[in-house]
């Protein structure tokens, strides 16, 4: 049986326009708009894939506040996972990178009963953070082979070995595309470009079935969710949320949406002849004239 994960994050909905922060520089969750991050979603996509073409069995887990129940009800969704584990602790809160990383190894040892994971899945980067530094801090924390920008794999459970593909650059050439084979466990961060390709009919049947059975089984996410704080998973208070960071933030500014001196002017297409300033217009600009 082959066991996958998924760390998964609740980010700032930023298309809202309003987020809120704290006197400390941390963000205020419960007054900003939160969404399953756009790369945790792309994450959940390549573990659904393990699941329709390998039968592999999921678990995802997040860090946060209790509303990020909302992020695995969302994964919930994509990937008809198995088990949810929402890591909520106060002594989390203000957390960085690096001990964000040490709830997540932790947690990710105590998926399916203590069981070995064969593939932790993460997104490439986080829209409230853009470090992606999580992903490969949490791998080596659980001593997995890292491998990042991955936009293709395949499994060969026999061997128990992944064949991957990924994004590197080489020599200030950019996207070379290397194959690389590692054994399992792997941690992989999953490019943005990459997508599940599902080639037989067999997998098409399979991944609508799932699927289906991914938004019904959402509704009562409930009856799988475990939640667990800093004494459940036996964490040393010292190594996470502010103490447990050294990233300090020094301060927190707005950046001032700029102005515009730009005109929007209703053209009524119905008449032929409103239009001909406008392709003169057009024109004139493109000449240079």
């Amino acid at each position: 049986m082959l066991n996958v994960s998924v760390i998964i994050k609740l980010e700032p909905d930023f298309s809202e326009g309003n987020v809120s922060y704290n006197s400390d520089g941390t963000l205020n969750r419960a007054e900003t708009k939160n969404i399953l991050g756009p790369h945790s979603a792309i994450a959940c996509n390549a573990a659904f894939y393990c699941k329709v073409k390998y039968g592999a069995h999921i678990s995802i887990g997040t860090m946060g506040p209790p509303l990020a129940e909302s992020a695995l009800k969302q994964a919930q969704v994509l990937t008809d996972a198995e088990e949810l584990n929402l890591y909520s602790d106060r002594l989390f809160a203000g957390a960085d990178t690096l001990a964000t990383a040490e709830v997540l190894k932790n947690g990710v040892e105590n998926m399916f009963g203590g069981n070995k994971i064969d593939i932790v899945f993460s997104g490439h980067r986080a829209s409230d953070g853009e470090t992606g530094q999580t992903g490969p801090q949490t791998a080596w924390k659980l001593g997995y082979t890292f491998l990042g920008n991955v936009i293709d794999f395949h499994i060969d459970l026999d061997r128990k070995v992944i064949i991957a593909k990924r994004l590197i650059s080489l020599q200030g050439m950019d996207n070379i595309i290397e194959e690389i084979e590692s054994p399992l466990p792997v941690f992989i961060t999953i490019d943005p470009s990459y997508r599940s390709i599902f080639n037989t009919v067999s997998q098409r049947l399979a991944a609508n079935k799932l699927s289906k059975e991914g938004r019904k089984h959402s509704e009562e996410y409930g009856q799988i969710l475990r939640i667990f704080d800093s004494k459940k998973l036996n964490l040393d208070p010292k190594r996470v949320g502010l103490p447990g960071s050294p990233t300090i933030v020094y301060r927190v500014e707005r950046i001032p949406r700029a102005k515009t001196n730009r005109k929007t002017e209703f053209i009524d297409a119905a008449n032929p002849n409103n239009l001909t300033p406008i392709t003169t217009k057009i024109i004139q600009i493109l000449s240079g004239k």
